[in-house]
């Protein structure tokens, strides 16, 4: 596991990356890329599972901060994504407003047209959701704090099962924006 490289036939860079907005999180919008815990007295308890085909769930908090980004003005440049094929990850937002950038497991990124499958979320201190194993995500970033604090629930190996895909080289970045009553 590792770096996609850019495969033969793939679109250059390009120069400016696509807007996309941000939106709070539900689970109709979030159901593409796994699914949000819900209450237990809820029907559809129960209905997804958790899997880690290592057998090596884990526990931690974990946090990601401005440093580790480029962001001005309520937008946040997004050049890379990640995903995990051996196991789901659970995270919920301990402290401050933060996005999160994500797109289906099965988009390539061998084309810079493949940035249209790429959605954002603005997520809220409690909020909770379940990514589906093999979807592509970045962050969750802070909105506007300085850093921001998650639970975490993931593969104890994720180093060994963390593909990164360089958006900015296939010219797929995106540019994330928050909406302005939060940046």
């Amino acid at each position: 596991m590792g770096d996609v490289t850019a495969r033969p036939g793939a679109e250059p860079a390009t120069a400016v990356a696509r807007r996309v907005e941000a939106v709070r999180l539900t689970a109709e919008a979030w159901a593409p890329f796994g699914w949000m815990p819900v209450e237990d007295t809820d029907p559809a308890d129960g209905t997804h599972r958790l899997a880690f085909l290592w057998a090596d769930a884990h526990v931690n908090v974990i946090g990601h901060g401005v440093e580790e980004i480029t962001r001005a003005d309520g937008v946040l440049h997004c050049p890379e994504m990640f995903r995990h094929d051996t196991h789901t990850q659970v995270l919920m937002v301990l402290d401050v407003p933060a996005v999160v950038a994500v797109a289906p497991a099965d988009v390539t990124f061998d084309h810079a047209d493949d940035a249209a499958a790429i959605r954002a979320f603005l997520l809220e201190p409690q909020d909770a959701f379940v990514l589906d194993r093999g979807t592509w995500h970045w962050g969750p970033f802070p909105a506007e704090a300085e850093a921001v604090r998650l639970f975490n629930v993931q593969g104890l190996r994720y180093a060994e099962d963390n593909t990164r895909v360089d958006l900015e080289a296939r010219g797929a970045a995106v540019d994330v924006v928050v909406p302005a009553a939060t940046a």
